[in-house]
């Protein structure tokens, strides 16, 4: 018995010993060397192009008579105006669905890079807002106004850096397209018919950027400082509907299992039973990176995640939020419809949930797993729409290099990850065409800000808009 405890004990101290020792190795990479030059450029002309491209009310909607074309079509007008060494010197291609491209030519016919954004915005609720969303008012060194940050910012950003370096004399290396649509947030086809352009015309991206991740503090465990993270994958995205049927009847007589009840015990159903924990390449680069920066407790799951990644899930499920988000295929219920009447049962009721794909998870797997959690046949459950997760791209190459090193030049001292975004974007168009499509939008977000994306008073800080420009001067000039 003695000799058996010996060796059990000697057991746990080896299994602590690795443990232990594995976190203590588990330290930061060697950082990125940042750029040490200068940035310079007219600031007051990048806030003054925003400030008048937030001025159009380019709102889209999926039903298109609430649209006002007319406003989409001054912002184009307006371009030629704000940009104009851009515009006298690229070769500007209208395609349709509200696409436009403009050809930077390089000094060489290396594989071009594509610079992304929308000038499309979601609509607001004005009455919710301090200032009126479409006025562009300056106020305390910020900028007021909906697509401050979703995405006109970037597209101002590109075009500046674009004046300026064209200003100066400069010739990037290879040809630049900056690639504009405008219905993204509809899921329109402007960024379809960019690509479809490409591939019609031989021409294949050596990289993409778009919107995506940003410089962000506080949003990976044990970790204080400024991160910045970079898409290098996102998430699929499927629209599902649950609908109950019944004989209907007065309420004053319910019978068993009216269709609101079983559509609540079938949320209920997939609320606890939520989808598989996928460690996918873009999480573990992830935490392979941050996780070398976080506090001793951390570490210590992230060195050893053969060991506590059921700590790990257990963590995520139980505080929700991105990091779930990061694992896992979620599940949100977003709509409801019942009777009429407040005293008749419904003959049909159907709840509606949005749902997040794990790059493991596809539209089909997803909706098996719906259908065999629920447990109940008079649930009809269908898909109304959906997209399926982009493939990965990869960080070990050139072109990963060169978007970390301009993030880490720009916001010196930050953190450069790779991330998996949970959002859709535009990007998503290049699947299977080119393998560096890399997400970041950038600027450096306050959780305030990051909220007020798609909600209430979305505004922007003039220093933002500064570095999100010298973020553009600085990639360029890697291109």
């Amino acid at each position: 018995m003695e000799i058996a405890l010996i060796i059990l004990a000697a057991f746990v101290a080896v299994f602590l010993g690795v443990i232990i020792v594995r976190t203590l190795l588990f330290t930061p990479k060697s950082s990125i060397t940042p750029d040490t030059d200068e940035v310079i450029f007219n600031k007051d002309k990048a806030v003054e192009n925003l400030q008048t491209l937030v001025r159009f009310k380019t709102v889209s909607y999926y039903q298109k008579e609430k649209e006002d074309e007319g406003q989409f079509s001054s912002l184009l007008e307006s371009l030629p105006t704000l940009f104009k060494k851009v515009f006298a010197s690229c070769e500007v291609k209208l395609l349709p669905d509200r696409a436009i491209l403009i050809h930077w030519k390089g000094k060489n016919d290396g594989d071009p890079t594509v610079l992304m954004a929308h000038y499309d915005v979601v609509p607001t609720l004005d009455e919710k807002w301090e200032k009126p969303p479409f006025s562009g008012i300056i106020e305390n060194g910020v900028l007021w106004g909906r697509g401050t940050l979703d995405t006109k910012v970037t597209l101002n950003s590109a075009l500046c850096a674009a004046e300026e370096l064209i200003g100066a004399g400069f010739i990037p290396e290879n040809d630049i397209y900056f690639a504009f649509s405008g219905g993204e947030e509809v899921n329109g086809d402007g960024a379809v018919r960019i690509v479809e352009y490409f591939k019609e015309n031989g021409i294949h991206p050596a990289m993409v950027v778009d919107e995506g991740g940003a410089v962000v503090e506080n949003v990976f465990p044990g970790v204080k400082g400024a991160c910045g993270l970079i898409g290098i994958a996102e998430k699929g995205m499927m629209n599902v509907r649950y609908t109950a049927l019944s004989g209907g009847g007065h309420a004053s007589a319910p019978k068993p299992n009216t269709p609101i009840v079983r559509l609540s015990r079938a949320c209920v159903r997939l609320e606890d039973n939520p989808f598989k924990m996928h460690l996918t390449k873009p999480v573990r680069e992830m935490f392979d990176t941050l996780g070398r920066h976080s506090n001793f407790l951390y570490r210590m799951i992230f060195a050893n995640l053969w060991l506590f990644s059921g700590v790990l899930d257990l963590i995520a499920k139980k505080g929700g939020g991105e990091m779930n988000a990061l694992l896992r295929t979620t599940v949100a219920f977003t709509q409801s419809k019942g009777s009429e009447a407040p005293n008749v049962i419904p003959p049909s009721a159907s709840v509606i949930s949005n749902m997040r794909l794990n790059p493991e998870d596809s539209n089909q797997s997803a909706l098996s797993y719906l259908k065999k959690t629920v447990k109940d046949e008079k649930i009809q459950i269908e898909r109304l729409y959906g997209v399926e997760p982009s493939s990965i791209s990869e960080t070990n190459c050139t072109e990963w290099e060169k978007i970390a090193s301009a993030v880490a030049s720009t916001w010196k001292g930050c953190i450069v990850s790779p991330y998996l975004m949970v959002q859709c974007s535009d990007s998503r168009h290049y699947n299977g065409f080119c393998n560096h499509v890399y997400r970041f939008s950038s600027m450096d977000l306050t959780s305030e800000e990051r909220a007020s994306i798609h909600g209430n008073n979305e505004k922007i800080r003039l220093d933002c808009i500064y570095r999100s420009v010298e973020f553009y001067i600085r990639l360029i000039k890697k291109c």
